[in-house]
């Protein structure tokens, strides 16, 4: 049986029910009130059973709807369920005859068992369809929520990764290393603005794209680690092993940059303790990992960028990102995304 939120979703009003189930029983002895011998007892017992036969159809195919949940797409029209329904109210049927027999023993059991059976056929088919039809709105309906928030959260996840791209941090912090490499004569300051110049080249574009190639990616990654690796020299090291084959894959423009940029956020990056990160794969997962190393004195985090990646993966591919996390190491899982078999 469903649980009462699924029958509260589908449930039709009891007012309607009953009525149409009584209207029932009177449209089927309109036929004993038409005749010239006129039976009151025939008429009330013929439009009991209709009535009654119409209420279990109403109840059974209410009750035997299957539960809609968020990951059901809309289901076509089932002839199984209704062969099943027809089956189980022809049985209803038989046994609303025999009783209406045993009330009514002067009448030809064979020809009044076939029209009520007949009858109960035509009533099945018309509620079924009648519910059929009002499960396939609500389908329609939910599908249309599901879609207009996931758009909401999608727009949300987008909104928040530019505003973590574009981080004044961020930006204060590349200007100060800049001044510093002007101000020594740095044979890389040219180089620093090229890289600084292409990283943000690469925001502007990637707001255009819901997801890029892991290649592009890589290409984002460089020109970020260039930039953190001339803030913090050798107090950063990143390790990549990421198999080539996947470098066609697809991942949401910045993801992996969010993922070192909340490496920064949360552990001590210093010459005395280089903070080493490796990006590798490991199954159908790009993994990146680091070494817990925790600041004293730790920022309020807001889990902004993990929920940020999170929410786009969800609206993207319906797969949670994992994190796994132990007193030494911080990982993260990302689902790879195959451009033909996820798209």
């Amino acid at each position: 049986m469903q649980s009462s939120d699924n029958y509260k979703i589908q449930r039709i009003s009891p007012a309607i029910i009953w009525s149409s189930s009584i209207l029932m029983g009177v449209l089927a002895s309109v036929p004993k009130i038409a005749e010239h011998h006129f039976n009151t007892a025939e008429a009330l017992v013929n439009s009991a059973i209709t009535s009654l036969f119409a209420l279990f159809v109403w109840y059974y195919n209410i009750y035997t709807m299957p539960a809609y949940t968020p990951r059901d797409k809309v289901k076509g029209f089932s002839i199984f369920r209704l062969l099943i329904s027809l089956l189980i109210g022809l049985g209803v049927m038989f046994v609303l005859a025999y009783a209406q027999q045993l009330l009514l023993s002067h009448m030809d059991f064979g020809p009044t068992m076939l029209m009520v059976e007949v009858r109960g056929i035509l009533i099945n088919l018309t509620f079924y369809m009648f519910l059929h039809l009002v499960y396939q709105g609500y389908q329609n309906q939910q599908v249309g929520i599901e879609l207009e928030r996931s758009k909401a959260d999608n727009l949300g996840a987008q909104y928040e990764m530019l505003k973590q791209q574009v981080n004044p941090h961020f930006l204060f912090n590349n200007m100060n290393t800049l001044k510093a490499m002007v101000e020594t004569n740095d044979k890389h300051t040219i180089e620093f603005i090229l890289k600084l110049s292409d990283f943000y080249r690469f925001t502007l574009e990637s707001r255009k794209h819901d997801l890029i190639h892991l290649s592009e990616e890589m290409e984002i990654l460089s020109a970020y680690m260039f930039l953190l690796k001339a803030r913090f020299e050798d107090g950063i090291n990143l390790v990549n092993t990421v198999d080539e084959k996947f470098y066609n894959s697809l991942i949401p423009p910045f993801t992996i940059q969010l993922l070192i940029e909340n490496c920064i956020k949360h552990n001590v990056v210093s010459l005395d303790r280089p903070l080493q990160i490796r990006i590798y794969t490991e199954g159908d997962k790009i993994i990146v990992e680091n070494p817990i190393q925790l600041k004293k004195t730790q920022e309020i985090s807001t889990k902004v960028g993990l929920e940020n990646i999170n929410l786009r993966y969800i609206h993207l591919l319906n797969e949670k990102v994992d994190i796994e996390s132990d007193d030494k190491l911080f990982k993260v899982k990302l689902p790879v995304i195959h451009e033909h078999y996820n798209h």
